[in-house]
């Protein structure tokens, strides 16, 4: 199974989403939607950083909701 890391910046106030390794970044991709997209020198997405994102709890904290489809058969 792959680990997917998710880093918080509360200083810098954005959320970075790896679904691959960082050290294989090879370009970046800013969105209309302030989102910047990392992908690996064939395309392949590697992760995702949302700017601007600050927790919407009063205490501060950031509720993150994760959907994994099940994975499909071989063949």
């Amino acid at each position: 199974m792959e680990r997917i890391k998710v880093i918080h910046d509360t200083i810098g106030n954005t959320l970075t989403v790896w679904l691959g390794t960082p050290q294989a970044e090879y370009v970046s991709t800013l969105t209309d939607d302030e989102v910047v997209v990392m992908k690996d020198r064939v395309g392949r997405v590697l992760g995702v950083e949302v700017l601007h994102c600050r927790p919407v709890e009063p205490d501060g904290r950031l509720s993150l909701e994760v959907s994994i489809p099940p994975a499909l058969p071989p063949g």
